[in-house]
Formats: structure tokens, C-alpha cells, sequence
């Protein structure tokens, strides 16, 4: 009789967590209180030269850099199709017209040379996304921002704590963003930063986030009184929430090595397996922050096969992005003569295996041997 499923994700709270949450709710304190401002000192902290604001998503922190690069009437951004849904909607709910762009096979993030090639004199912005932690060439893209004149959005949401190059992701651009959704490295249930690398723009985000008032500048005890002064939204963080951050980001770097411990024996134990079976794997030699570990199967039918054979295991394997121009809505925006093949094949064979800090030495060596266990005798020839 299998134990019990060994989930996809579980995020690791503890003793810390719970003294934190006691803290903020003794306070009574609602959104943007000391546990924010706590959180964002530590945030500020792992981006030198950089001001962190905290907000409920990070779809919302995505939001608000849409709002601050202020999209006229036929401005263009330039996002990857193979993404999550709110790295486009964002800009598009803030005017913006999003032209996709294909990723590379090795990071999965946008095709740099594809990117360029999508530029237009309405080109305003370009948005990258670190896919699983791994850079997505941020140096490459930054380069390509500053000689067309174009304002970097790095969505950093997978790569809290990488590094590319000595030098930090969500750091080459503009403004990055951040996630603490439940299944990211660092987790309060829900939430996310904004990041802003030109300082030019803190104090319009500060506003925005206010829901368009100068309030940040009341509670610094700069002005007796705030009011109306811009256009804006609520988009700042629960204290309680973030109280359950400060925690988490204490412990980054012990969460951090035990996500490492279990991505390093999934590709040590597993790359072996995956070049006999014809299936992909994510490079040793790339710099990540052990965000996922994901094996690329030749087709569809060959990823939910293994799914369903990882079921049957006691060990829940799940698939990822469904490309977005292939979505209802993201057909609305398809330029004619578009082509993403790595995008749909990728999507077409990628499968995620269980990785968290708290996965046991036991429950690890359970998926390795289930995977292994799945003969490169059950993909099809046609598979292939």
C-alpha cells in the first residue's frame, strides 16, 4: 500500500512564522505597518541601491511598474507567450500593447535575438521573466534597453536571490517584481514586491500604491495631513502577511540550502535516466535559485502519461504554462506571420516535480525512484 501522496508543494512555516503572526496581530495594525516596513528593509537588502514596496501579488507589483512606465495609445511591450497570464494582462489592463516573443531553449526566458527583432517605434517596454530562477541573459536585455531606449521590467517572481554575472537578478532593469504566492521559495500565502532600481520612480510608486495619496509622506511625518494627489489603487500588503515574510526571510538562507539539497539529488540521481529516455532536464552549469526542477518530455502525450504513471506512484508531478497567444484572449493580440515553437513544445512536454525545503531525504529518494522506474520503453516511438 503506497503512503501518502507526496504533494507538489508545502510551504515550510514554523515556530518563527507563528511568533511573527502573534506579534501583528496584537498590533491591530492593517496594510503598510512595521512588519512591512520590516520586510521591505530585508528586501532593499538583497537588491544594493534599490527600495523595496511590498503589495499584495505580484501580479499587482506588475500593475503598479505598468502604471509607473505610463503607456499611451499604441505603446508596445514586449512579453514572453510561455508565462504566467498577469506578466501580460498587467500591462494590458494599463494600456499597453503586448507583442509576444518566443523564449530560448536553455533558460526558457525570452529569446534575446527574437526580442530585438520585435522592436518598432512603438516599442516602449520589455518585460523578463526568470523563468525557474534561471537568468534569463538580464545583461544581454539590459543592453538591449539602453540602446533602443526602453524601460526593463525584470519579473523576478521565480528568482528571489539569484544572480547573474556577481550581479543580482531584478537589478538590471528598471523595476523588478516579486511573488510570495504559496508555491514560491519564500511564501505568506500571498503576496509580492515591487523593486525599483531608478529612484526616480519611488516616489510616484509610493503614491500609486496609496490608493493616489501622499499618505507615505504623512506617516514620515513629512506633511501634517495627505490627500488626493494621483491616480492610484490599494496595493499594499496586509501587516499580518507580512509579518509571516519577515519570518521567511530570516530563514532564506536555510530555506534556500534545503531547496538546493533536493534539486541537486534530483539531477544527480535522475540525468542519467533523462538522456536514455530521450527527456530534457534543466542545466547543471546555469546559475538558479532551485525554484523548480523540470524534466521536458517529447509531446504531450508522453508528459501526461508520466503524470498519470507519477499518480499512481503516490507522487503528484504536475505540467506548467499553457502559451498565452494560444489563449482566448492572447489571440486578440497575434501579430499575423507569428511563429513561438519552443514556447508550445516546451509547454507541450514540460513536468514539474516535487520540490520544497521540507521534502525528506525519504520522500526524494521515493520520486527519483518512481521516475526511474518509468522505462523509456512507455514514450512511443511517435513521440518522438
Amino acid at each position: 500500500m503506497l503512503d501518502s501522496k507526496i504533494p507538489f508543494n508545502q510551504p515550510d512555516f514554523g515556530h518563527l512564522e507563528a511568533e511573527m503572526v502573534g506579534r501583528a496581530m496584537a498590533s491591530v495594525t492593517s496594510g503598510n505597518g512595521p512588519f512591512c516596513k520590516d520586510a521591505e528593509e530585508l528586501l532593499a537588502g538583497m537588491h544594493p541601491g534599490s527600495s523595496a514596496l511590498l503589495t499584495p501579488s505580484c501580479s499587482s507589483a506588475l500593475e503598479l511598474a505598468a502604471r509607473l512606465v505610463g503607456f499611451q495609445p499604441g505603446d508596445e511591450v514586449i512579453v514572453p507567450s510561455f508565462t504566467f497570464v498577469t506578466t501580460v494582462s498587467s500591462f494590458v489592463t494599463n494600456g499597453a500593447t503586448p507583442v509576444f516573443c518566443d523564449i530560448d531553449s536553455e533558460t526558457l526566458g525570452l529569446d534575446v535575438r527574437k526580442a530585438e527583432s520585435l522592436i518598432t517605434e512603438r516599442t516602449r517596454a520589455i518585460c523578463l521573466v526568470h523563468y525557474a530562477g534561471v537568468p534569463a541573459d538580464p545583461l544581454g536585455f539590459a543592453d538591449l534597453a539602453e540602446r533602443y531606449n526602453l524601460v526593463l521590467i525584470e519579473d523576478n517572481a521565480h528568482g528571489l536571490g539569484g544572480l547573474s554575472g556577481g550581479k543580482t537578478l531584478g537589478t538590471f532593469g528598471a523595476m523588478s517584481t516579486l511573488s510570495f504566492h504559496e508555491t514560491k521559495n519564500i511564501s505568506c500565502g500571498e503576496g509580492g514586491a515591487l523593486i525599483i532600481n531608478n529612484p526616480e520612480l519611488l516616489g510616484r510608486a509610493e503614491v500609486l500604491r496609496e490608493k493616489g495619496t501622499d499618505r507615505s509622506k504623512f506617516l514620515r511625518g513629512q506633511i501634517d495631513k495627505y490627500t488626493w494627489v494621483d491616480d492610484g489603487s490599494s496595493w499594499v500588503l496586509s501587516d499580518v502577511l507580512a509579518s509571516i515574510l519577515v519570518a521567511q526571510l530570516h530563514r532564506f538562507q536555510e530555506l534556500q540550502t534545503a531547496r538546493r539539497r533536493v534539486w541537486m539529488r534530483y539531477f544527480e540521481e535522475l540525468s542519467a535516466w533523462a538522456q536514455e529516455s530521450g527527456v530534457s532536464i534543466q542545466g547543471r552549469d546555469v546559475s538558479h535559485t532551485s525554484h523548480l526542477f523540470y524534466l521536458i518530455f517529447p509531446g504531450a502525450e508522453a508528459r501526461d502519461r508520466f503524470i498519470d504513471y507519477m499518480d499512481s506512484k503516490g507522487v503528484m508531478a504536475v505540467f506548467h504554462y499553457q502559451p498565452l497567444h494560444l489563449s482566448r484572449s492572447g489571440r486578440n493580440w497575434l501579430k499575423e506571420g507569428s511563429s513561438f515553437p519552443v514556447s508550445e513544445q516546451v509547454s507541450d512536454g514540460l513536468v514539474r516535480l516535487p520540490l520544497f525545503s521540507g521534502l525528506s531525504d525519504s520522500d526524494v529518494t521515493r520520486v527519483v525512484e518512481a521516475v526511474k522506474s518509468y522505462s523509456p520503453a512507455q514514450l512511443r516511438p511517435s513521440d518522438y
